[in-house]
C-alpha cells in the first residue's frame, strides 16, 4: 500500500497517453510499480482538455475538470476508480496519465 503523498512524488512506471478529440476518448488508469492502481496522479495536457475519472468505461464531456496545456495536475485516486476518459475543449491534443509513487 503507497503512503500519503507528502509532496516528493517519484516515477516508476510508464504513464499513458490518450489522444483527445471532439469524442470522449478513453483509457484504463496505469498502475503503480506494485501493479496497484496508484493513489496519485499526474494528468498534463498539450491542449485544453477536460477529463472524468470512474469505475469501468467513462465519457467525459467539456463540463467535466478541465487541465491547460503548460500546466498538470496532480490528483488523489479513490479506492475503486479504475478508468480515466479525455475530450478536447476547443481543439485535440494528447492528455498523459503519469502515476505518481512516493520516495
Amino acid at each position: 500500500m503507497s503512503q500519503t503523498f507528502i509532496g516528493y512524488p517519484i516515477i516508476t512506471k510508464t504513464g499513458a497517453n490518450i489522444a483527445t478529440g471532439g469524442a470522449s476518448a478513453g483509457a484504463a488508469i496505469p498502475v503503480d510499480s506494485a501493479g496497484n492502481i496508484p493513489r496519485y496522479l499526474r494528468l498534463s495536457a498539450t491542449a485544453a482538455c477536460c477529463f472524468r475519472l470512474g469505475v469501468g468505461a467513462q465519457t467525459a464531456v467539456v463540463t467535466d475538470c478541465q487541465v491547460q496545456p503548460g500546466d498538470s495536475l496532480i490528483i488523489g485516486i479513490p479506492s475503486g476508480l479504475t478508468h480515466i476518459a479525455a475530450i478536447q475543449v476547443t481543439a485535440g491534443g494528447q492528455l498523459n496519465i503519469t502515476p505518481l509513487e512516493n520516495v
